[in-house]
Parts: structure tokens; C-alpha cells; sequence
């Protein structure tokens, strides 16, 4: 049985732990974190291993995943690149295979903060893995081992669909992939209703269901998104006045400003 170890026990290793046991994976679940307040709950809500000693959890571990913030990526990579060159001295040749889940921290800088000792892969789950219903990309580096590749894929594919992209556009599909998105329109949506008169819990259900069943008739239907808005939003209608209205307020703008400014916080992960 292989054993995967995430070093770091925060949201996304709880949402992935919560997506992997209900998937019934075979995995053994380990998990590394300095702070034992996180171990034991994770421990008790998940049933995984847990192990506060980093050279531990290391020398368990089948398949690393680093899942800590970038702030935290190089402290916390300069101590494994030494624990492994400890541990690997005089087994020639010996690799392990991590991915990271660090918003833009690039393969390249992965690569150097540990050296040749790991094989490296990077993904970005989203935290609806915690239902089974995620969606994760995930990229390597040119030349990645098939095995490899196919050992990353396999993983999140227990917790959702899974495509691979170039991380040249790794950035870009990560600010615009978050379910954030979701619960932000969401909110403001049902905050409006709210100050039209509707009461609280009728203000969600009609937002929720202008949203995700709207989004549920576009993935799983056989009509274009542009027919889906021509038949929803009649000219001269409520619907057209509604989106009309929001336009010329600037939503698009407002998303196009979003989306750049979750560009530019990725870039700055990428030169700390």
C-alpha cells in the first residue's frame, strides 16, 4: 500500500483528506504539520496518520505533497532537500516523486529549492474535492516520467476530473478555477435580493439556482452558453434589463480587474 504524505495539515490537505475517504482509496493517508492542534484534528475527523517530525513523515512517504503557502514553500523545502540528502547518501540514483500545491511557485524554483532528489509535479485542486466533485489541473516538467505522470493523475482523479495543462497557464487557470467565484456572486446576488425584499433563506435559493443551475444546463446540455443566454434573456424583458443594467455598472470590468489582480498576487508568489 502506497503512502502518500502531505506535509502541511491545513484546508486544502482536510478538503483532499475528506475527497480521498470517500473515495475509498487504498492509500495510507499521512500527514506532517508543526502544529499539533492541526494533527490531532485531522486525526480524529479523517482517521490518517499523522507524524509532527518532519524526517519521519519523509521516510514514509511513496508520494510527497507540499501543501503549505508559498510564503512557507522554500523554509520548508530547504529542510527536506536536507533530510533527503541524508537519507539518500550512498543510494545512487534515488528520486522521489512530490507535488506541489503552492500557487505560483514554478516547477523551476521547486526543482532548485530541493535539487535532484525529487521529481517534482504541480496541481491545483479546489477544495469542492472535498465532495468528489473537484476539479484539479495539474503540469510537469518536459521529459516527466509516464509513471510519474499517470501516479499524479490517478490521485486526484478519486477526488474529480482532472486535466493537465501548460504551465505557462497555470496562473491564469488558477484565478479563474476558484469556487470562491462562486460563493462571492453567490453572496452579493442574494444581498441584493435581500435588499429587494425577499427574506434571507428564499433570497439563497433563488440566487443559488440562478447560478448553479444555470451552470449545471451549460456543462451537461448540447447548447452553446450563447443560446442558453439568448433563450434566458428575452429583449425587452426583466432578465435583459437586469444584465443590461449590471454591464453598464461594470461588471465585466470588475471581473477583468479581479482576474489580473490574482495574476499579479501569483507573480509575486513566483519571485519571493
Amino acid at each position: 500500500m502506497s503512502t502518500v504524505v502531505f506535509l502541511g495539515g491545513g484546508r486544502i490537505t482536510a478538503a483532499m483528506l475528506a475527497g480521498l475517504r470517500l473515495s475509498k482509496t487504498r492509500y495510507r493517508l499521512l500527514v506532517h504539520d508543526r502544529n499539533p492542534g492541526k494533527l490531532r484534528d485531522l486525526k480524529k475527523h479523517y482517521k490518517v496518520a499523522v507524524e509532527p517530525e518532519l524526517d519521519s513523515a519523509l521516510k514514509q512517504a511513496d508520494l510527497l505533497i507540499v501543501a503549505v503557502r508559498p510564503d512557507s514553500v522554500r523554509e520548508l523545502l530547504g529542510s527536506v532537500e536536507r533530510l533527503l540528502a541524508k537519507t539518500n547518501r550512498g543510494v545512487a540514483g534515488k528520486k522521489r516523486l512530490a507535488i506541489s500545491l503552492a500557487a505560483g511557485i514554478p516547477l523551476r524554483m521547486l526543482s532548485k529549492l530541493t535539487g535532484p532528489a525529487v521529481n517534482w509535479a504541480r496541481a491545483m485542486p479546489s477544495p469542492v474535492c472535498r465532495s468528489g466533485r473537484g476539479l484539479t489541473a495539474v503540469t510537469f516538467p518536459r521529459g516527466a516520467a509516464r509513471a510519474d505522470r499517470k501516479r499524479v493523475h490517478d490521485l486526484f482523479a478519486r477526488v474529480g476530473q482532472v486535466i493537465e495543462i501548460p504551465e505557462s497557464r497555470f496562473d491564469a487557470f488558477t484565478v479563474t478555477y476558484s469556487s470562491s467565484h462562486g460563493y462571492h456572486a453567490l453572496a452579493t446576488l442574494a444581498k441584493a435580493a435581500q435588499k429587494s425584499g425577499l427574506d434571507r433563506n428564499t433570497a439563497l435559493l433563488a440566487s443559488a439556482h440562478a447560478l448553479a443551475d444555470g451552470i449545471i444546463a451549460s456543462r451537461d446540455g448540447n447548447s452553446s452558453l450563447e443560446s442558453l443566454i439568448e433563450e434566458a434573456v428575452t429583449p425587452g424583458g426583466i432578465a435583459a434589463a437586469t444584465t443590461s443594467a449590471m454591464d453598464a455598472a461594470g461588471y465585466e470590468r470588475a471581473v477583468r480587474q479581479g482576474v489580473a489582480a490574482g495574476l499579479r498576487r501569483a507573480q509575486a508568489n513566483a519571485s519571493k
